[in-house]
């Protein structure tokens, strides 16, 4: 959910599969669970701002084979502070205990152990929230516009998305030859213009 629709780590650890629309093929990114005075709430998205993001074949997959594989949990937690409403919330991932998933355990115990195995270096550049910056990077280099990127990574300005991922923007020379390959037969896909006229 990091790197298939951009998602931040609070976000990931509150989706329901409620919060999956399999005819609309989109996640809605509703919540999520962060620590507030030291308790585990649900709360709104950072900057408050609920959004639809597109949902991929490979993530809805991965998602049901999840479902199938280990039952969602129903999770009640405080809403937005410690002696906030309780909400239950049935949620993808929890612990084994089906306990919610706080930022610190997880990487802790999960996600630096398993980068450290993989032989990649445990800095914060190597964060679970790489993963977000890899979702960026994958639609940037597709061509997808800052303005969609801003929206679906939930950022209030899309200068802000601008200014952060400027840097892995496709280079105007990148762009040109990609297209001229491409009408000439020489890209990704087989061309149905200029190479066969």
């Amino acid at each position: 959910m990091g790197a298939g629709c951009g998602l931040r780590q609070g976000e990931i650890f509150a989706v329901s599969p409620d919060d999956v629309d399999t005819t609309r093929r989109l996640l809605h990114v509703v919540r999520q669970i962060k620590i507030v005075r030291g308790t585990l709430v649900f709360a709104p998205p950072k900057g408050g701002e609920l959004r639809e993001v597109p949902l991929p074949d490979a993530v809805a997959t991965r998602l049901r084979e999840h479902a199938e594989q280990v039952d969602p949990v129903p999770v009640t937690l405080p809403w937005g502070t410690p002696d906030g409403e309780s909400r239950t919330v049935t949620v993808y991932l929890s612990t084994a205990n089906g306990d919610p998933i706080s930022r610190p355990s997880f990487n802790a115990n999960v996600w630096k152990p398993a980068i450290r195995a993989a032989g990649i270096e445990d800095t914060r550049q190597n964060g679970m929230h790489v993963l977000r910056h890899t979702y960026a990077s994958v639609l940037l280099d597709a061509g997808e516009n800052i303005k969609a990127l801003s929206l679906y990574l939930g950022h209030a300005d899309p200068g802000f998305t601008l200014r952060v991922y400027t840097h892995l923007l496709p280079t105007s020379e990148d762009r040109t030859r990609r297209a001229i390959d491409t009408a000439f037969g020489h890209g990704p896909t087989d061309p149905d213009g200029l190479a066969t006229a």
